[in-house]
């Protein structure tokens, strides 16, 4: 088997469609893997898409035609040999030529193809193109074929196998990429070739690692073969005389791998050896892990649970919903992947939800999953629409389907199927179904089609038909079975109403804030820069969403009329509403048993429910995320109409020892203080009364509770900010030079709330290594800032609109 890529030498050229003069009978350089936006914009001939108003100047975009071409060099295939061009990934609507010779055409983005080239493969250069029809105007004429069918956002997205927010969503553009996104190549053999390997990951009773691996071969020639099946240091081989093989290896007292907190994650190499005659003719390898994980939704006294056990033991998810974190996907890089994650596992988080309007995430995103321990729930690709049970689109469906299932199996992170984002709610709940008259509208694939194909192809895992999702007849989004989305809150609630509900699992709900003002600042340049500006409007794409975001501000900060001073009240509270939510619902584990924040990463510069920018910048969000996650936590919670203090240990030893609580006025003075006895089992929460003289302040507007126990600490206020008597300026501050950076030294003269260093304001690379401190006079506290440069002056990283609290936003203060 000799495989050669094919990424050289390729030219791009418009040939339909609305094509600007200056694209006119022109061939421009083009990248593969790579689309037609980034090729342009590298010849300058338009303008990077995610700057001010350039979004709304390149609509023409969508309607355009595009051929790629290239002249490789080959040799025409021997006699008994088989070649095949393959293409990992086209996006979307192509026809595949070689030498004039029409190999096929495509329409789905998330599979990849596999072209004969036998009798058109010639000695010498060969002419390749691949020709691109508007993925708009394709999914119109489905639609219209297939018959209409409601969805979320204007496009037909719903029409077509393609990335759904490609067409826009609620936070990302409308650039309808194209182009070849993954890798191009040749292959060729005479021999055979290892078409599917499928290892199918468990652990015997008595700890045995078993591997089941299930081979298909694509022949050449009719005879036998051997594989060897290695693990670790234990091989097995058989011989294989027809297309289909299925391989065991056992491993002994395998080492088991685990989400993060609760154990390592060592992962084993797989090889698969394909001989003939001895001699290798193909290989493939994989690495895996060894982990059980089932999903125990047995109906309980409260309703339906939704707990992931692994290795038999119950796991709070705490983690995020994925996007594609550069809406130009070719722009991903491995590097990139890993950061993210790391930030992810730096916030305490143990699962991400890669979200059914993106893509099937690349194996580098998978792999860092696995190395890190991060759970991963796969949603299948159909979002917040109905579908076309019907041809074309059925079958796309069961081969992106079965070949994505093939490509992910091996992987321990991947620990959910989820048949689609929203759309069994957008079926029974949101009026939709007026508009179907009597067409499909996805149910069969999401109750019968996939679920038939996962039991076929991967039984280790368990599949869930949607998100949100009760079973049986139950509405879809209760509170007391499956799982749950809660936006009642962004949409139309405060966020103190995330306490209306005590869901079993609550798969999405989250807050808006802007990005940081770098990044805002690097890719919006209107002048004045407002909330209503009218690029920063356009980087709001939001249904009302600035509305909102001074809704939601309202009830707790003053809604300042300064942009830079909205800025931060905005951030502020986006991320007090998210960790409102997180801390209600672990304060209820294991009554509930996961909270995943809608998100944890952008696409492209935007006000959004983001914790970490598109610049790759953690907002006040992300340390937010990072102190209700933490492993334990304090946490006042209502149970009944009373103020309780909830303990929550997620460690797998007990967390005992006393509580220190004290009620205090803002200049430091305690007015009431109690000691309370802790214990809390491994993986369990406890409840702690409080004395009234705790809860009664003598004046609510002036006084905290505190509550400490090792280091672990959590504040009570008696009112919102707006009430409070904060004093305007309440700590005294230094900066010093530090390794890698800065240190800033902050002692507080009166109580503090949410102290945070918005760092990348002086400095576009500068990251500080937390946020949202809250101190009682006499307290102190450092910051640092890793930064590359050196500062000419450091004292501006004590600047009042850098190092912000809530104190000033409260008071008007600048």
């Amino acid at each position: 088997m000799t495989r050669s890529d094919l990424h050289d030498g390729w030219r791009l050229r418009a040939v339909g469609g609305p094509v600007p003069e200056v694209l006119a009978d022109r061939d421009v350089p083009a990248r593969v893997p790579g689309s037609t936006h980034l090729d342009l914009m590298a010849a300058d001939l338009i303008p990077d898409p995610y700057l001010d108003r350039n979004e709304a100047a390149l609509t023409w975009l969508h309607r355009v035609d595009w051929q790629y071409s290239t002249t490789f060099q080959a040799e025409a295939p021997q006699v008994g040999e088989r070649v095949e061009l393959v293409f990992d990934g086209i996006d979307t609507v192509a026809t595949v030529e070689l030498n004039g010779d029409v190999l096929g055409r495509t329409a789905n983005m998330h599979r990849g193809y596999r072209f004969d080239v036998g009798r058109s493969l010639r000695d010498g250069g060969n002419d390749l193109t691949v020709t691109l029809r508007s993925a708009l105007t394709h999914a119109e004429q489905a639609e219209a074929e297939l018959g209409w069918r409601q969805r979320a956002y204007p496009h037909p997205y719903n029409a077509i196998r393609k990335m759904a927010c490609s067409f826009g969503w609620d936070w990302g553009p409308d650039l309808q990429t194209a182009g070849l996104w993954k890798p191009v190549r040749l292959e060729r053999w005479d021999t055979a070739r290892l078409a599917r390997v499928r290892p199918l990951v468990t652990v015997d009773a008595d700890g045995t690692g078993r591997v089941d691996v299930h081979l298909e071969l694509d022949r050449a020639a009719d005879r036998d073969y051997t594989a060897l099946v290695t693990v670790g240091d234990r091989t097995e081989r058989m011989t294989i005389t027809g297309d289909i093989a299925h391989v065991t290896v056992l491993v002994p007292d395998a080492r088991l791998w685990w989400p993060v907190g609760y154990g390592d994650q060592p992962l084993y190499d797989l090889t698969v050896a394909l001989l003939a005659d001895g001699r290798q003719v193909d290989t493939v390898r994989r690495r895996i892990g060894f982990r059980t994980v089932t999903v125990d939704t047995e109906p309980d006294e409260s309703g339906t649970p939704f707990v992931f056990v692994v290795n038999g033991k119950r796991v709070f998810a705490k983690g995020a919903n994925w996007i594609p974190d550069d809406h130009f996907l070719t722009r991903i890089t491995r590097e990139r992947l890993a950061r993210r994650i790391d930030q992810a596992v730096d916030a305490n988080m143990n699962m991400l939800r890669v979200w059914g309007g993106g893509i099937y995430e690349t194996d580098d995103f998978y792999d860092a999953c696995d190395e890190r321990g991060v759970m991963v729930w796969q949603d299948f690709p159909f979002a917040c629409a109905y579908y076309s049970e019907e041809e074309p689109l059925l079958g796309e469906v069961e081969a992106e389907a079965r070949e994505n299932i093939t490509r992910l199996v091996a992987h321990p992170s991947l620990v959910l199927w989820n048949g689609n984002n929203e759309n069994l709610p957008a079926y029974t709940d949101w009026g939709w179904q007026d508009g179907l008259e009597g067409r499909t509208w996805g149910g069969g694939y999401y109750h019968e089609l996939l679920p038939k194909i996962i039991e076929e192809l991967d039984p280790t895992r368990p599949y869930a038909p949607g998100s949100p999702y009760s079973p049986g007849d139950l509405p879809p989004n209760g509170a007391d079975h499956g799982t749950r989305h809660d936006w009642d809150v962004w949409n139309a609630l405060d966020y103190t109403h995330y306490r209306d509900h005590v869901p079993r699992f609550c798969a999405e709900f989250g807050f808006q804030g802007p990005p940081t003002w770098a990044t805002l600042t690097r890719w919006v340049h209107d002048e004045p820069l407002t909330p209503t500006s009218p690029a920063f409007l356009l980087h709001q794409k939001a249904e009302d969403g600035n509305g909102k975001l001074d809704r939601g501000l309202a009830p707790h900060l003053p809604v300042p009329t300064d942009f830079e001073q909205w800025h931060w009240a905005t951030q502020l509270n986006q991320a007090r509403a998210v960790a409102f939510g997180i801390e209600h619902y672990r304060s209820w584990w294991p009554r509930t048993a996961g909270a995943l924040v809608w998100q944890l990463n952008d696409c492209w510069p935007v006000t959004s429910w983001s914790a970490v920018d598109s610049d790759e910048r953690p907002k006040p969000l992300y340390y937010a995320l990072k102190h209700a996650f933490a492993p334990r936590l304090l946490t006042v919670q209502l149970r009944g109409e009373r103020p309780t203090l909830v303990a929550i240990n997620d460690h797998d030893e007990p967390w005992a020892g006393a509580v220190h609580v004290t009620r205090q006025d803002f200049a430091g003075e305690v007015l009431a203080t109690a000691e309370l006895r802790l214990s809390v089992p491994p993986r369990s929460t406890a409840l702690l009364d409080l004395a009234d003289d705790l809860l009664e302040p003598t004046d609510p507007k002036s006084e905290v509770l505190v509550a400490t126990a090792g280091g672990v600490r959590t504040h009570h206020l008696f009112g919102e900010d707006l009430d409070l008597r904060y004093h305007p300026e309440p700590f005294t501050a230094a900066v010093t030079p530090a390794a890698g950076g800065y240190r800033v030294d902050v002692r507080a003269t009166s109580y503090v709330r949410d102290l945070s260093l918005l760092a990348d304001k002086v400095a576009a690379d500068a990251v500080v290594d937390d946020m949202l401190i809250s101190l009682t006079a006499g307290e102190a506290h450092h910051f640092i800032v890793r930064t590359s440069e050196k500062l000419h002056e450091p004292a501006a990283l004590l600047h009042p609109r850098v190092l912000r609290c809530a104190n000033t936003s409260a008071s008007g203060v600048s």
